[in-house]
């Protein structure tokens, strides 16, 4: 029986290890809103700016990256946790939820997270999971490649980025709590385990299996059972990319607020929450007709009462499923790859805005060519660097001398602490791609070919 004294635990992994921390600055802060602040500064989620979530960069600034994506998340996963705190404390949370703080610790628990669950995944967006795949399925770092890198996923990179890469003043990565190093796994299982505990991914490379048993152990869950909280997070993420990407389709000008409207109609086949959000949008849009907007207008503050209504139901669907199934979750009893959105009356809903989006944004020429690109990008970058990893070392290779002497100080000394094996190669040549933002990485590639031109 999971207890939630554990899964809120706020201690962080160095203080296991070692002297607890004392840095001073905590000012008046739970542990859970310091975890939120760390992410929040570091360097990685600013670096999300500069990262595809669908649609090409361009200036319309209207239209998502990772980082506006991430911080929508971030928002949602918040209102939610709020409304668990103060509407549901005591079917959640039980009798001694004012002693765990839940009011303070489970908003900025659930911000936190859902603020970091992208800043693992590498630029060009799920193309760019895909391309790093390819390589290593094509053979070209070798014949055994472990799953991880054969099926890499930004969930298990993020999760290394949090505990290992991304210093904060040792080896403890951000040294973020338990609580909240729990709630980020989406996916709980190691690389190469058994069970995956129904869900879909694997959602931790075999080089963090030790750090997240530890979290494990110290929250009381075990590989295949989620953080109550990591329901919430995915839920959010749900909410947010199916209707922000169906907004951002007709912000690119794909398709009309009129299409989206028939293309529910037509899709709903009478669901209740398809009909609440197309009968209030399309109010809202006999209204501003009258105002006499241009056209574009028109679409735009249309597509934006979609958005609040879609989400509004949506945020109200997960919370509802939540309190509904808090005991299962508590108990274990769950049934295999739960979701909330798709077991609360707005899956119907969540499918429909998503599908839209794939139908009139997904597979425009624009997107298409983007994938393309990034695909191109990435592999060619990944042969450069494998070069560079195998042959760094070589003073008769000075270009590939180069090359690695440009992948982080940091970086290079987690490799190194690893031995250099082959796994370790196959993550560094993982861990420089997916720290790369999309102009660094063209600018690089750019920079890379030229030099490697100008030695032969």
């Amino acid at each position: 029986m999971l207890t939630w004294e554990k899964l809120l635990n706020n201690v962080r992994r160095k203080d296991l290890h070692g002297p607890a921390e004392s840095t001073g600055t905590r000012g008046g802060r739970t542990e859970c809103e310091r975890d939120y602040d760390r992410i929040l500064f570091a360097t990685p989620t600013r670096r999300l700016a500069d990262k595809t979530q669908v649609f090409p960069m361009e200036v319309n600034d209207s239209v998502r990256t990772r980082l506006t994506h991430s911080h929508e998340v971030s928002n949602l996963a918040r209102s939610i946790g709020v409304r668990l705190a103060f509407e549901h404390a005591d079917a959640v949370f039980g009798p001694d939820h004012e002693m765990l703080q839940v009011k303070r610790n489970v908003p900025s628990m659930l911000a936190a997270v859902g603020l970091a669950h992208d800043l693992g995944n590498p630029p060009f967006g799920h193309q760019g999971e895909i391309a790093i795949q390819q390589w290593f399925q094509e053979g070209k770092a070798g014949a055994d490649v472990p799953i991880d890198f054969l099926e890499f996923d930004g969930n298990a990179q993020t999760f290394r980025l949090l505990t290992r890469l991304q210093l904060l003043n040792d080896k403890f990565g951000l040294n973020l709590t338990l609580g909240t190093l729990a709630a980020l796994v989406k996916y709980p299982s190691i690389y190469g385990s058994s069970d995956k505990g129904g869900f879909k991914k694997y959602g931790i490379f075999q080089s963090e299996g030790q750090i997240v048993e530890e979290v494990w152990h110290q929250t009381g869950l075990a590989p295949g059972i989620r953080h109550p909280l990591a329901y919430v997070m995915e839920a959010c993420d749900d909410i947010a990319y199916s209707v922000i990407d169906a907004e951002d389709t007709v912000k690119k000008g794909y398709a009309s607020f009129y299409d989206l409207m028939d293309f529910l109609q037509s899709f709903g086949g009478g669901d209740r929450a398809i009909g609440n959000v197309v009968e209030f949008s399309q109010a809202k849009n006999k209204q501003f007709k009258l105002e006499q907007l241009s056209s574009r207008e028109l679409n735009d503050m249309s597509m934006q009462m979609f958005r609040v209504k879609a989400i509004h139901e949506m945020v109200q669907a997960a919370t509802e499923t939540f309190v509904d199934n808090i005991g299962k979750m508590m108990a274990g009893t769950i049934g295999p790859g739960f979701e909330l959105i798709k077991n609360s009356p707005c899956t119907q809903l969540c499918k429909a805005a998503k599908e839209f989006a794939r139908r009139h944004g997904f597979q425009h020429r624009e997107v298409l060519r983007l994938e393309l690109k990034g695909n191109r990008y990435i592999k060619s970058m990944m042969d450069t660097l494998w070069r560079a990893i195998l042959r760094g070392n070589d003073p008769n290779s000075p270009f590939e001398r180069f090359v690695f002497g440009e992948i982080s100080e940091n970086y290079r000394r987690v490799y190194s602490a690893a031995g250099g094996s082959a796994y370790a190669r196959c993550q560094l040549l993982c861990d420089v791609l997916s720290g790369m933002t999309e102009s660094y990485l063209m600018h690089k590639h750019a920079e890379f070919s030229s030099l490697d031109n100008a030695a032969t």
